[in-house]
């Protein structure tokens, strides 16, 4: 059985420490884990940090002596930043040998969340109920090129749209949701998630995350999962189903190690 590499690739305002339920299972398997981190890259663009990335996975290569496939599990949107790499920087010439992408809720199709950042109405209260549990103290979306470059119209999200996915790579994604609507899913929003429907304008749903509606992340060729499985879960509380907490919960962790280790499954 080969083991190929595992590239994970953390969010926003992150670490590489947020991997640490998942990197034990991963080592007692025997299989590589190559944790890239970008929490220290300064105030860079999606793009720019998606070049790091390149760097990252040819000096890892070098030193495993390893040219074969790799899968890359990613949360939130340092899935677009490896989705940058795969389809934008590498799009044509197809260097990077990729097996499959897993997804944790990474707004693909753009951040409403980044959006409504940036509303005059609305903008100002969500910054401030978010301080402390999403965004640092003293926030300013305008300087945070991360943030501007995950609006809808952003560069960023049109590249991505105009080079597509690559059909020699599985993407999966997971999400979350909170079907019986429980306040304490995602206290800042009551259990809810912000969206922007075309027309219509700001809407909440529980179809989400507390950051990431799904409208967000839905990508078409791509093989998606909404947990959790069960409307009440055994043991999670259900906070543990939020954006913040998707890459130590215990279940999506079950689902990730099922990806890599039995990935003609599907979902």
């Amino acid at each position: 059985m080969i083991l190929r590499p595992v590239v994970l690739v953390h969010g926003w305002n992150s670490h590489p420490g947020v991997w640490n339920r998942l990197v034990p299972l991963l080592e007692e398997r025997g299989i590589p884990v190559w944790n890239f981190s970008h929490d220290k890259c300064g105030n860079r663009d999606p793009g720019e940090i998606a070049y790091l990335l390149q760097d990252y996975l040819r000096e890892r290569r070098d030193a495993a002596r390893y040219q074969g496939e790799i899968d890359l599990v990613c949360h939130s949107m340092g899935g677009c930043i490896a989705r940058y790499l795969i389809e934008v920087i590498d799009g044509k010439e197809r260097s990077e040998r990729v097996r499959q992408l897993i997804g944790l809720a990474p707004p693909n199709n753009g951040s409403a969340l980044a959006e409504l950042f940036f509303d005059p109405d609305q903008g100002p209260g969500i910054i401030e109920r978010l301080t402390g549990s999403f965004v640092p103290p003293g926030f300013e979306p305008g300087e945070d090129r991360i943030v501007r470059e995950f609006r809808f119209k952003s560069r960023t999200i049109a590249r991505l749209k105009e080079s597509g996915t690559r059909e020699d790579i599985a993407y999966r994604m997971i999400l979350s949701e909170n079907p019986c609507s429980k306040p304490e899913f995602f206290p800042p929003f009551e259990g809810r998630t912000w969206e922007y429907l075309p027309g219509k304008g700001w809407n909440e749903t529980y179809s989400g995350d507390g950051i990431v509606p799904h409208r967000d992340s839905w990508l078409a060729g791509a093989e998606h999962v909404i947990l959790p499985a069960h409307a009440e879960p055994a043991v999670s509380p259900p906070d543990r189903y939020c954006h913040i907490h998707l890459p130590r919960n215990a279940e999506v962790i079950a689902r990730v190690m099922e990806y890599l280790t039995t990935p003609d499954n599907g979902c």
